[in-house]
């Protein structure tokens, strides 16, 4: 039987004009598909066994081609967005025609020209689709430790739970909403440190170092931004979180520690009303 897309090892059947018909069996009966003339090697003839990749061309009848594309049945790989249509996002998968990414199977609105993580799957129609849902298809994070640095990409985000990231683009992670300090966005490729592993293989994830290897850029972040006031910062390292989170980008304890930091180095002074510089370097 053949696989629609997938690698097809398949024996020459006949020749015409137009291309080489390749099937399984060397009979008249046997299904079999074409291999358009420009991709037929020099010399090929009838009884050759050839490997090749089948799938839809735009009248939506099975062809076989010789290019290698970039993402294959089952297979999760990061896809750019060529355009978007009324019934979804068409994608470049390396092939002549682009692959569809219906709305149904996006977890965010897409843009043209940005990369996000698809699978391969095919529809109720056998027409090959890609999907952004894949939380039931990546592998537990079974072979990492905790407090390993990771690089993945952000493929869902769910409110009330946080960012879903595929570490390495293949295994599962999460990064909480009380982790999140800064704005991520699905598509976006992030890094930082594995902070739990699970028994079931799931990985939670923060984007931030471990406090003691955090505090001198947070420091130095919070110390230009109190420079980037006037008057000082109209707030102490006592604010409501919302407050801080808002203005730094930092839970309220990274910022105290930030605070505590720059007043054991005396570059600043807190106030009743606020903190303020104590050099103007």
């Amino acid at each position: 039987m053949l696989e629609i897309g997938a690698w097809n090892t398949l024996k020459v059947i006949r020749s015409k004009e137009h291309g080489i018909y390749l099937g399984e069996e060397d009979c008249k009966t046997a299904e079999t598909v074409l291999l358009p003339r420009k991709q037929v090697p020099p010399g090929v003839k009838a009884g050759d066994v050839m490997r090749v990749f089948l799938y839809r061309d735009s009248e939506d009848r099975m062809i076989a081609t010789t290019t290698k594309p970039y993402i294959t049945m089952g297979e999760i790989k990061k896809l750019k967005v060529r355009h978007v249509t009324a019934i979804g996002a068409f994608m470049d998968w390396g092939l002549e025609k682009d692959i569809l990414l219906p709305f149904k199977e996006q977890t965010a609105k897409v843009s043209e020209g940005k990369e996000y993580l698809v699978r391969m799957y095919a529809d109720k129609s056998g027409r090959l689709c890609v999907s952004m849902k894949l939380y039931r298809y990546l592998k537990p994070a079974t072979g990492y430790e905790k407090g390993q640095d990771f690089i993945g990409t952000v493929y869902e985000y769910k409110n009330g739970m946080g960012a879903f990231v595929a570490i390495d683009d293949l295994y599962t992670g999460l990064i909480h909403e009380n982790e999140l300090y800064s704005r991520v966005v699905v598509g976006d490729v992030v890094s930082g440190r594995i902070i739990r592993l699970r028994e079931d293989g799931k990985a939670d994830l923060s984007l931030r170092a471990e406090a003691y290897k955090q505090m001198d850029e947070d420091s130095d972040m919070v110390y230009a931004i109190i420079k980037s006031y006037k008057d000082g910062l109209p707030f102490t390292d006592k604010a409501d979180a919302k407050v801080i989170k808002k203005e730094f980008g930092l839970s309220k304890n990274a910022f105290k520690r930030a605070v505590g930091h720059l007043l054991k180095e005396g570059k600043i002074q807190i106030t009743d009303t606020g903190i303020v510089l104590t050099e103007t370097k």
